[in-house]
Formats: structure tokens, sequence, C-alpha cells
């Protein structure tokens, strides 16, 4: 059996946000986590908040979804760093960040749905579609790792977890 692109992609994004696989998915990763935890930071500098990760996430999905519905473009991070900011704070603000990676999420899901096998065969200048829904794809596996990762320095992870 020959599966379309975008079938081989919609396994991996749902992979991503919502079924275990190898690894937890980003939803899993999420689970539970309070306002408090999600702003707690790791010693140094280069540790990000699982909030900043969030944001930074939700900032490039953002950005690919417009890219793919052809709309005007978002106003450019001034750096990637940028991309991990967080404004606001408590347990609202932290459950609306969370349902709105949830809903590009889902919204960038729909795109890839359509995509049909051209997906790779891009004309254009940069990368095609397809190229840019895998490249989130593994840029998501990557930060959730670090959300886990986060988690367990901050003894908010289960120490035995099951899995179907």
């Amino acid at each position: 059996m020959q599966n379309k692109i975008s079938d081989v992609l919609l396994q991996n994004w749902d992979y991503a946000m919502d079924i275990e696989d190898w690894a937890p998915p980003l939803s899993a990763a999420l689970e539970g986590v309070t306002s408090e935890q999600a702003s707690w930071k790791p010693q140094g500098e280069a540790g990000n908040s699982i909030w900043e990760t969030v944001n930074h996430l939700t900032y490039y999905k953002e950005r690919l979804l417009i890219k793919l519905k052809g709309l005007p473009k978002l106003p450019e991070a001034e750096s990637n760093d940028a991309t991990f900011t967080v404004t606001e704070s408590g347990e609202e603000a932290w459950v609306q960040a969370v349902a709105k990676l949830k809903k590009v999420h889902a919204s960038l899901r729909e795109v890839i749905e359509a995509l049909e096998e051209g997906a790779y065969d891009w004309g254009g200048s940069g990368h095609a579609p397809g190229e840019e829904v895998m490249s989130l794809i593994l840029h998501d596996s990557y930060h959730t790792g670090q959300i886990v990762l986060v988690r367990k320095l901050q003894g908010s992870w289960p120490t035995n977890r099951s899995f179907n």
C-alpha cells in the first residue's frame, strides 16, 4: 500500500502532539503543568521555561500556518530568542497559551491533510511545504524533550509512567 505524503506527514504530526510513539507527545509533556511550573527556569542562562518554549513553538506554527494559507506574513521576530518571550502570568494566561498552541497545531493539521503528492516538488523559492512541515515536526519533538527534561529537573514529571 502506498501512502500519500500528506498521510505520512499527518501520522508524524499526530505523534508530535497527541500520540505516544518513541517519545511522549507534546500534549502529554504539558499535561497537568501549572503556571508556576510553566514559569520555572533551570539555573543558567541557556535554560528556558516551559512557558517560553510553548510560546516559541506557537510562533513557528503560526508562521507556517499563515505561509501555507497564503495570508500576509506576521511581523518577523527580532531574533529567535525573542520568540521565547512570556509577557503574561497566572493560571488563566497559561491555560490560554496552551490552548492557542493546540489550536494552531490543529489548524495546521487541516492544511497538511490537504497537501497533495507534490508537497515536496516546489518550484518556488525556499523549502517545499512538505519539508517545512517535517522540519516543524522535528522541532516540536526536540522541544518536547526539553519540556520533559525541565519537568524532571523540577520534579513534576512522573517517576513511573506508563503508556499504550
